[in-house]
């Protein structure tokens, strides 16, 4: 199934019941995100549509898209959402190397030039800006969201994720970490006191934020990574004030210019590590000339927070795996059985899990180096594990107990200084110095040169296993019995 838009996901998922609609009165400060938070506190819990906005007619807002449910995250990318994790991430890699561009489309019939408001019109106190956590800055948009700008070097459009403080009727504050690639176009239009237009997708088809949200080369364009993810492109149209592409069924779009110079204080917000991010800090500062948005818009929202209730957790851990599963295999690395970026670790960014069949002296360590510096894996990831291809790299309980029973941690771990972090990590202290991190490698594969004589682990004869699985009803249990991913060795005749 494609699904072309918001609107269309939302239709799909709500069949699936995975949605639930509050029709209650709601406030913008600390409420939504307080109810978004319990619900999201349980596995699976459904995505949540507010249609009534205490001082906000007109508009509603999704909260908690993705969650924890890996259906609603399998039906944006177009694949059956009975799927299970690992098949999930599978499917995504296979396809993360297609791409198709965006297709220009007339922009008298675009959905999102519904309404456009301009000049007077423009006040961002009349959208549903949130306060999520008591400590933020001030009300947030943006934060499941596509920032749109243009690589002032080649020309390509670049998609991303960021967070944005609402700071006066017209002003709203874009939150950039350093090397982000939005940051890095502004800056560099800036030395050549240049104007840089951003348009920023605030009512966001699902699978644009899971693209936005992930970090690919600084040359290409993510749109066409959305369309290759979906089978068809992406339709848009170009924005009335600017060059930029934006997309044409989007609910919410703002059309901003950030000027030479422009910042303003913004933060502190509750991040996705479960702590409150960076103290305040000047962002740069964008300016708003226009809001388009479709017929009774909707909003989308993230929270930040620990998991499962964090947003960005569980697709993390299905795309970002895919993401460096791919790039595992373009630089030629064999045997890789599956990866997997924990959802619970920060968001889905601070544990990377690889399985792969050894097949060379090295093989284990290669692979731990090149995913811990890989362009899916470079950025924040702390603990970087390998596990042989008999170990389920998406059950902690199967990779702690072949770090307890196949690590030994004074061989088998390795650590990488000053790699790529983020401000928002809380164990880097003082703050001035997050921009910089480390990463454990760890080793938790049988060791090769012991293969031979290294013990046996227990496992089920196949014939024993497949006889019992025919018996499964029959024995009182429902469904199919969870297959071995390893079976005892039969000895040759």
């Amino acid at each position: 199934m494609v699904v072309s838009d918001l609107r269309e996901w939302l239709a799909v998922v709500d069949e699936l019941g995975e949605v639930q609609r509050i029709g209650a009165e709601v406030d913008v400060d600390e409420e939504m995100s307080a109810i978004t938070y319990l619900a999201g506190r349980r596995e699976g819990g459904p995505a949540l549509l507010f249609e009534n906005i205490a001082g906000r007619p007109g508009y509603r807002a999704l909260w908690n898209p993705f969650g924890s449910s890996r259906r609603r995250i399998a039906v944006a990318l177009g694949e059956d959402p009975e799927l299970t994790t690992t098949e999930l991430i599978e499917a995504t890699m296979r396809k993360l190397d297609r791409v198709i561009e965006p297709k220009l489309v007339d922009s008298a019939g675009a959905l999102v030039y519904q309404n456009t408001l301009t000049g007077d019109q423009v006040d961002l106190a009349k959208l549903p800006a949130a306060t999520f956590w008591p400590g933020d800055g001030g009300r947030y948009l943006g934060t499941a969201d596509s920032v749109i700008t243009r690589n002032p070097e080649g020309g390509n459009l670049n998609l991303g994720t960021y967070r944005m403080m609402v700071q006066g009727r017209d002003e709203i504050g874009l939150y950039l970490s350093p090397g982000k690639d939005a940051l890095l176009h502004i800056e560099g239009r800036w030395a050549r006191g240049e104007d840089v237009p951003v348009c920023v997708v605030l009512g966001v088809d699902p699978l644009q934020f899971l693209v936005s949200s992930q970090s690919f080369p600084k040359n290409v364009s993510e749109y066409d990574h959305v369309g290759g993810l979906r089978g068809a492109p992406v339709e848009v149209v170009r924005a009335r004030h600017s060059d930029l592409l934006i997309p044409a069924r989007a609910d919410v779009v703002l059309e901003c210019v950030a000027e030479p110079g422009a910042r303003r204080m913004e933060g502190p917000f509750g991040e996705f590590t479960g702590y409150y991010g960076r103290p305040e800090g000047a962002a740069p500062l964008l300016r708003v000339k226009a809001i388009h948005h479709r017929d009774d818009p909707i909003v989308t929202h993230a929270l930040m927070a620990d998991h499962p209730a964090c947003e960005q957790s569980t697709f993390f851990g299905v795309v970002r795996s895919a993401r460096i599963w791919n790039d595992l295999q373009r630089m030629g690395i064999p045997g890789i059985a599956g990866v997997y970026s924990h959802p619970a670790a920060a968001g889905g960014f601070g544990v990377v899990v690889i399985s792969l069949a050894q097949r060379y002296a090295g093989h284990a360590a290669q692979a731990l180096a090149l995913a811990a510096q890989c362009p899916g894996g470079a950025y924040y990831t702390k603990w970087i594990v390998a596990v042989d291809d008999d170990v389920d790299p998406t059950d902690l309980n199967d990779v702690l107990w072949a770090m307890s029973t196949r690590c030994s941690p004074i061989d088998d771990i390795d650590i990488l200084r000053k790699t790529w972090s983020t401000p928002l990590d809380p164990t880097l202290n003082p703050p001035e110095i997050r921009r910089y991190g480390s990463k454990a490698l760890i080793n938790a594969c049988r060791d090769h040169r012991y293969l031979d004589v290294f013990s046996q682990r227990t496992a089920l004869r196949r014939e024993v296993y497949d006889r019992v699985a025919r018996r499964w009803t029959e024995l009182g249990f429902s469904g199919a019995p969870l297959a071995p991913r390893s079976f005892h060795p039969e000895e040759s005749s």
